[in-house]
């Protein structure tokens, strides 16, 4: 798909980013260019050392910010596939630094449509999240508003051969300020902090990412919503299969977070196909034939009242999954034998002061 083609990688210099880089070379050695495109001059001066241009002379770094059009718009110059993955993602500091999240999340998507359309790219996926769906707060809603613009953005490219799609899945295992990470580390001191022990979270690992994304820009119509079918796992369970001699302390749920993420509303499901690995969210305006698109993809559409998210979804990891998807894609060395000696010995006390739901979790650990 890429051999003689050039890609340009927004937010390349991160956890996506540098993922899905290192795939195209490896996938796709006949790449003709690989343009970084990011802000922070630091990670790019690393990831050269990674990428020598000496054996990788397909490479390009750009230093730069998606809230510069002109900027964006130098770096497509004979670009045929964009992938959009820079965003303002912390939900604290979102909330916390509200204009600037709408200037990256949302005006940094107009920039890089208009700059698309100017240079002549032919494909554009967008990265988004479960947090666009029935958003509570500002990160979600930003998400949101970018997604509608880059499925909207297939209404007005006229006679031009460019593609525009999305695709949103929840959170990536072992990404930088996620919760696994965030687990492995707190552990040490013996406790670890929870918002809510209700909680679920969808669980996707970045090899996953990356597949749905070179899958969405080969196949996208233009104006989809690209959904993976993925697990959940329960927090607790989290904290089990990561920490079973911790002690834990509710925190509360932090200003917008959720008890369950959702990646479909009952909304989306009416104008929603489901396929055996991922689903499709359709743009509300009719861009092509929908029964061709079931016909060649072999889908169908959702039944009615259907929506998917963490807390109602029917596959969910086990504990002894969990360990095992950690080893596999986020430490090879994770054990639970680190615990030390004096967290130990309060496993006893512990037991008879935690939550009931959690004494049967702890236990069995």
């Amino acid at each position: 798909m890429f051999s003689g083609k050039s890609i340009l990688v927004t937010g390349g210099t991160g956890t996506f980013g540098k993922s899905f880089i290192n795939t195209v070379l490896e996938k796709y050695p006949q790449v003709k260019k690989i343009i970084v495109f990011s802000r922070d001059e630091l990670k790019q001066f690393e990831m050269r050392d990674k990428y020598p241009e000496s054996r990788y002379p397909q490479m390009r770094f750009f230093i730069g910010d998606v809230r510069d059009k002109d900027r964006v718009k130098r770096a497509l110059e004979g670009v045929d596939y964009v992938v959009h993955a820079a965003a303002l993602k912390q939900v604290s500091a979102c909330e916390y630094n509200p204009f600037e999240a709408v200037k990256t999340n949302v005006l940094g998507a107009q920039n890089i449509i208009e700059a698309c359309m100017d240079q002549n790219v032919k494909r554009v996926a967008a990265l988004s999240t479960d947090k666009a769906a029935a958003p509570i707060n500002l990160y979600g809603a930003t998400k949101l508003c970018s997604d509608k613009l880059f499925v909207s953005a297939n209404n007005f490219r006229g006679s031009k051969d460019i593609r525009f799609a999305a695709v949103r899945y929840g959170n990536v295992m072992g990404s930088r300020g996620s919760v696994i990470p965030f687990f492995l580390e707190k552990r040490k001191e013996g406790v670890l902090p929870i918002t809510d022990t209700r909680m679920t979270r969808f669980n996707i690992t970045l090899r996953q990412c990356i597949e749905l994304v070179l899958f969405a820009l080969a196949n996208m119509w233009g104006g989809e919503i690209f959904v993976p079918r993925i697990p959940s796992y329960r927090i607790l369970d989290l904290l089990k299969a990561i920490a079973p001699d911790c002690d834990y302390n509710v925190t509360g749920i932090r200003p917008g977070e959720k008890l369950h993420e959702q990646m479909i509303t009952e909304t989306d499901a009416i104008n929603t196909l489901e396929f055996k690995n991922y689903f499709v969210i359709l743009p509300s305006m009719t861009l092509w034939d929908v029964d061709k698109y079931i016909e060649k993809f072999g889908g169908s559409r959702c039944a009615h009242g259907f929506s998917y998210g963490s807390g109602t979804n029917t596959e969910r990891l086990t504990v002894d999954e969990l360990r095992r998807l950690i080893r596999e894609e986020v430490d090879p060395q994770f054990s639970i034998e680190y615990i030390p000696t004096a967290v130990k010995s309060r496993r006893k006390l512990k037991l008879k002061m935690v939550r009931p739901e959690m004494k049967d979790v702890l236990a069995g650990s």
